[in-house]
Protein backbone atom coordinates (compact mmCIF):
# COMPACT_ATOMS: atom_id res chain seq x y z
CA UNK A 1 0.00 0.00 0.00
CA UNK A 2 2.80 2.40 0.90
CA UNK A 3 4.63 1.55 -2.33
CA UNK A 4 1.48 2.33 -4.37
CA UNK A 5 1.18 5.75 -2.66
CA UNK A 6 4.83 6.54 -3.32
CA UNK A 7 4.54 5.47 -6.99
CA UNK A 8 1.33 7.44 -7.44
CA UNK A 9 2.84 10.57 -5.88
CA UNK A 10 5.99 10.18 -7.96
CA UNK A 11 3.99 9.83 -11.19
CA UNK A 12 1.93 12.92 -10.35
CA UNK A 13 5.09 14.95 -9.68
CA UNK A 14 6.70 13.69 -12.90
CA UNK A 15 3.58 14.42 -14.98
CA UNK A 16 3.21 17.91 -13.48
CA UNK A 17 6.88 18.69 -14.12
CA UNK A 18 6.71 17.51 -17.74
CA UNK A 19 3.50 19.45 -18.34
CA UNK A 20 4.95 22.69 -16.96
CA UNK A 21 8.11 22.27 -19.05
CA UNK A 22 6.01 21.68 -22.18
CA UNK A 23 3.78 24.69 -21.53
CA UNK A 24 6.76 26.91 -20.79
CA UNK A 25 8.36 26.24 -24.18
CA UNK A 26 7.17 27.77 -27.41
CA UNK A 27 8.13 27.34 -31.02
CA UNK A 28 9.11 30.15 -33.37
CA UNK A 29 5.70 29.78 -35.04
CA UNK A 30 3.92 30.80 -31.83
CA UNK A 31 5.84 34.08 -31.55
CA UNK A 32 4.85 35.48 -34.94
CA UNK A 33 4.40 39.24 -34.92
CA UNK A 34 2.50 39.38 -38.22
CA UNK A 35 -0.95 40.83 -37.73
CA UNK A 36 -3.81 42.67 -39.41
CA UNK A 37 -6.55 44.78 -37.82
CA UNK A 38 -9.54 46.03 -39.83
CA UNK A 39 -12.06 48.45 -38.33
CA UNK A 40 -15.29 49.65 -39.94
CA UNK A 41 -17.27 52.48 -38.31
CA UNK A 42 -15.42 51.81 -35.06
CA UNK A 43 -16.09 48.05 -35.06
CA UNK A 44 -13.15 45.65 -35.35
CA UNK A 45 -13.99 42.98 -37.92
CA UNK A 46 -12.98 39.53 -36.74
CA UNK A 47 -15.24 37.52 -39.02
CA UNK A 48 -17.23 38.01 -42.20
CA UNK A 49 -20.88 39.06 -42.20
CA UNK A 50 -21.15 42.30 -40.22
CA UNK A 51 -23.88 44.64 -41.55
CA UNK A 52 -23.55 48.40 -42.01
CA UNK A 53 -25.96 51.16 -43.07
CA UNK A 54 -25.12 54.68 -44.14
CA UNK A 55 -21.59 55.89 -44.78
CA UNK A 56 -18.77 53.40 -44.22
CA UNK A 57 -15.44 54.58 -42.77
CA UNK A 58 -12.76 51.93 -42.40
CA UNK A 59 -9.22 51.84 -41.05
CA UNK A 60 -6.64 49.08 -41.17
CA UNK A 61 -3.16 48.38 -39.90
CA UNK A 62 -0.81 45.55 -40.69
CA UNK A 63 2.50 44.23 -39.55
CA UNK A 64 3.27 41.93 -42.48
CA UNK A 65 0.12 39.86 -42.07
CA UNK A 66 -2.60 38.84 -44.50
CA UNK A 67 -6.37 38.78 -44.02
CA UNK A 68 -9.63 39.06 -45.93
CA UNK A 69 -12.91 40.30 -44.48
CA UNK A 70 -16.30 40.70 -46.14
CA UNK A 71 -19.09 42.81 -44.71
CA UNK A 72 -22.56 43.75 -45.97
CA UNK A 73 -23.58 47.31 -46.68
CA UNK A 74 -27.03 48.70 -47.47
CA UNK A 75 -26.92 50.96 -50.55
CA UNK A 76 -30.32 52.33 -51.59
CA UNK A 77 -28.80 53.87 -54.76
CA UNK A 78 -27.22 52.36 -57.89
CA UNK A 79 -23.65 53.60 -57.38
CA UNK A 80 -21.31 54.36 -54.51
CA UNK A 81 -18.59 56.94 -53.96
CA UNK A 82 -15.36 55.33 -52.76
CA UNK A 83 -11.97 56.38 -51.48
CA UNK A 84 -8.91 54.50 -50.19
CA UNK A 85 -5.44 55.56 -49.05
CA UNK A 86 -2.48 53.56 -47.73
CA UNK A 87 0.83 54.33 -46.08
CA UNK A 88 3.23 51.45 -46.64
CA UNK A 89 6.90 51.24 -47.56
CA UNK A 90 6.85 47.53 -48.44
CA UNK A 91 5.34 45.47 -51.24
CA UNK A 92 2.12 44.43 -49.44
CA UNK A 93 -1.28 44.71 -51.14
CA UNK A 94 -4.59 46.34 -50.25
CA UNK A 95 -7.58 45.28 -52.35
CA UNK A 96 -11.18 46.52 -52.23
CA UNK A 97 -13.91 44.64 -54.09
CA UNK A 98 -17.55 45.75 -54.01
CA UNK A 99 -20.46 43.70 -55.37
CA UNK A 100 -24.00 44.97 -55.88
CA UNK A 101 -27.20 43.31 -54.62
CA UNK A 102 -27.14 40.89 -57.59
CA UNK A 103 -23.54 39.85 -56.87
CA UNK A 104 -22.03 41.76 -59.81
CA UNK A 105 -18.63 43.39 -59.25
CA UNK A 106 -18.98 47.19 -59.40
CA UNK A 107 -15.51 47.97 -58.00
CA UNK A 108 -12.26 46.03 -57.94
CA UNK A 109 -9.22 48.17 -57.05
CA UNK A 110 -5.80 47.33 -55.65
CA UNK A 111 -3.02 49.42 -54.11
CA UNK A 112 0.53 48.13 -53.78
CA UNK A 113 2.71 49.28 -50.90
CA UNK A 114 5.90 51.20 -51.61
CA UNK A 115 4.80 52.47 -55.04
CA UNK A 116 2.58 55.24 -56.36
CA UNK A 117 -0.32 55.72 -56.52
CA UNK A 118 -1.03 55.17 -52.85
CA UNK A 119 -4.71 56.14 -53.10
CA UNK A 120 -7.76 55.84 -55.30
CA UNK A 121 -11.21 57.42 -55.38
CA UNK A 122 -14.21 57.73 -57.65
CA UNK A 123 -17.66 56.31 -58.31
CA UNK A 124 -18.40 52.61 -58.74
CA UNK A 125 -19.98 51.18 -61.86
CA UNK A 126 -23.76 51.19 -61.78
CA UNK A 127 -25.35 48.24 -60.01
CA UNK A 128 -28.52 47.04 -58.36
CA UNK A 129 -29.47 48.78 -55.12
CA UNK A 130 -29.94 46.77 -51.95
CA UNK A 131 -27.49 44.80 -49.83
CA UNK A 132 -24.00 45.12 -51.32
CA UNK A 133 -20.98 43.12 -50.19
CA UNK A 134 -17.59 44.70 -49.58
CA UNK A 135 -14.44 42.57 -49.40
CA UNK A 136 -11.23 44.07 -48.06
CA UNK A 137 -8.08 41.99 -48.62
CA UNK A 138 -4.66 42.69 -47.18
CA UNK A 139 -1.73 40.56 -48.29
CA UNK A 140 1.69 40.75 -46.58
CA UNK A 141 0.65 44.27 -45.66
CA UNK A 142 2.90 46.40 -43.47
CA UNK A 143 1.54 49.88 -42.79
CA UNK A 144 -1.84 51.50 -42.35
CA UNK A 145 -4.63 53.01 -44.35
CA UNK A 146 -8.24 53.97 -44.59
CA UNK A 147 -11.20 53.58 -46.94
CA UNK A 148 -14.71 54.92 -47.24
CA UNK A 149 -17.95 54.24 -49.07
CA UNK A 150 -21.08 56.31 -49.35
CA UNK A 151 -24.18 56.10 -51.51
CA UNK A 152 -23.55 57.54 -54.96
CA UNK A 153 -25.85 59.01 -57.62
Amino acid sequence: MLINKILKTGLIILFTTLLSINLGCSSDDDSSTESIELTVNGTILFDDGDDFFGDVDGDFTGNGGSAERTFLWRNSLNTADYNADITSSTNGLFKMEVKDADGNVVLNKTLRGGVEPDSFSGVTASGTSGIWSVTISLSSFNGDGSFSLSEGD
